[in-house]
């Protein structure tokens, strides 16, 4: 390669993808308090929270706080040990506000947190296991007009450690074992037919109906349109079960297959 071409090589590429990012949704303005939460949550699951990139969202709120004090808030969050990326959807003043604060919108969340939709960002608590849901069928996501949607299928070699699959608009089935560090998510539900150490996240963009069904589970991590609970949270019974995580009215159950 001559030094003309390699002056006209691009500098970088630029793409666009699906990440998992945390959501913290404010809900009183008291950043002490904030920051005592959050310390917590990272003290419950360190590797789950410690560093963690997440969105601040005020859409709770009645008030938009002033900037000094949303600036409290991302600092509470820096201190608690988390890494704040930017700021949730709202309205023309929370873009008002992302860009004087010089952080990026993330219409992510937008949907999932439009009013009348569930609280998707808060934990649920340890929940009762005795009852049992009838098993789902594997049916894709996004059918219209009755046809349906081919879900996505993972085979082969294991999800490594940093790897992520995210099934858009679909299901996702995955073949083999999904690694510590490696995330599965999925508009629709989630199939693991192998070891489930890592994270899965069904129902992405606010599917309530998502489910995540596993023969292995140990996961550090399941979540259904936001709700979630981590490996440090959930019944010692079920690891290296085969199981399934559902919602029940808002709270994320999980139940031997």
């Amino acid at each position: 390669m001559n030094a003309r071409a390699e002056s006209l090589e691009a500098a970088c590429d630029l793409r666009f993808g699906q990440v998992g990012i945390a959501c913290v949704r404010v809900r009183r303005v008291d950043a002490a308090a904030l920051v005592e939460e959050l310390e917590r949550r990272v003290r419950s699951a360190p590797q789950m929270f410690t560093r963690a990139a997440v969105v601040l969202d005020l859409s709770h709120l009645q008030k938009l706080p002033d900037d000094g004090m949303v600036d409290a808030l991302l600092e509470a969050i820096r201190s608690a040990g988390m890494l704040p990326v930017g700021i949730a959807y709202g309205t023309s003043e929370t873009e008002a506000l992302a860009e004087r604060m010089n952080l990026p919108l993330i219409a992510k969340f937008r949907a999932q947190y439009e009013p009348g939709q569930g609280e998707a960002a808060a934990p649920v608590p340890a929940l009762p296991t005795a009852s049992r849901a009838e098993p789902a069928p594997v049916l894709a996501a996004g059918a219209e007009n009755g046809t349906a949607i081919t879900a996505q299928h993972h085979t082969g070699s294991a999800v490594r450690s940093g790897q992520q699959l995210y099934a858009r608009e679909r299901d996702l089935v995955v073949a083999a074992a999904v690694a510590n560090g490696a995330e599965v998510i999925a508009d629709g539900s989630i199939h693991v037919y192998g070891s489930l150490r890592g994270r899965a996240m069904a129902g992405a963009q606010g599917d309530e109906t998502a489910r995540i069904f596993c023969s292995d589970f140990r996961a550090e991590l399941v979540a259904i349109a936001g709700h979630y609970r981590v490996f440090e949270d959930m019944p010692k019974e079920f690891e290296g079960q085969a199981v399934q995580c559902w919602l029940d009215n808002g709270k994320l159950m999980i139940a031997r297959l």
